[in-house]
């Protein structure tokens, strides 16, 4: 199957030192993205708190985000601040995102690349606005995503999110060797110390409540709501909850189901 994305807009940014403006500003490593590959990345306050994410593709010219349409002009706005003397523009470009899914074949008509977050996920390409002939609705991606438990824009709060919580070191969202980036310090010491206490996990329930929503346990606040669809849905869960039944405000229980791929490591001594 394949969708398009009415909730993603693309900027490209153009010019000489593209790779190198962008290098030191995002979580992951600028220099792997090629016309066929493309990187899963964030951009971070200085304290190291989430304000967006983004896939980077390139055409070998271009850098061209894949962004929240929330965010776009944000995004625009933000990065253009630390261009200085730097060869780069920031704009806009007339591109949709489409994702494909379940042996969907990719399109070789477009800028495309396997998602990088899991293999699973399927792939995400760039095309002309000119709508799929069998596109489903995007609806369908968004169950192909819960199923996953892939964090979506909306599941964090900018300028408190960790991007360890929202499992960006898990999907392959972080580098930890490209050295240093806006943020890293903060994302570093989450990472080598254990100091990550919530996780951001799939939830299942009858009547899910709406996004923001405390859950509790034992009498304790020990989650937070995310996005859902149907009986499926994401949710900020501190660890030591994984395991037991979670409460809304309203009466309503929702089960912790740990996805395959979010392995702990066991913390040091």
């Amino acid at each position: 199957m394949h969708a398009r994305l009415p909730d993603r807009a693309v900027l490209a940014i153009t010019g000489a030192d593209r790779v190198t403006f962008l290098q030191g500003l995002v979580s992951n490593d600028v220099t792997l993205a090629a016309p066929s590959c493309a990187i899963w990345a964030a951009l971070l306050t200085p304290q190291g708190k989430w304000l967006s994410d983004f896939f980077i593709f390139s055409d070998g010219t271009r850098l061209l985000l894949d962004v929240p349409k929330m965010h776009a002009e944000m995004l625009r706005t933000r990065l253009s601040r630390f261009r200085l003397r730097a060869d780069v523009a920031i704009a806009p470009v007339g591109l949709d995102v489409v994702a494909g899914w379940d042996d969907a074949p990719r399109p070789d008509h477009a800028l495309s690349a396997v998602d990088p977050r899991l293999p699973e996920a399927g792939w995400r390409a760039l095309v002309e606005r000119a709508a799929p002939d069998d596109a489903a609705s995007p609806d369908a991606y968004e169950r192909h995503r819960l199923a996953l438990a892939l964090p979506d824009p909306r599941d964090c709060e900018s300028d408190r999110t960790l991007l360890l919580e929202a499992n960006f070191d898990l999907l392959h969202g972080v580098s930890w060797t490209k050295g240093c980036y806006m943020g890293q310090e903060l994302t570093a010491r989450t990472h080598y110390r254990g100091l990550v206490r919530r996780r951001l996990v799939a939830v299942t329930g009858s009547a899910l409540p709406e996004p923001g929503t405390e859950l509790h346990c034992d009498g304790k606040t020990v989650g937070t709501m995310g996005t859902h669809l149907d009986d499926r849905g994401l949710a900020f869960v501190r660890t030591e909850a994984w395991e037991k039944t979670l409460t809304a405000p309203d009466g309503s229980t929702l089960e912790v189901r740990r996805p395959d791929w979010l392995v702990l490591k066991e913390k040091a001594a």
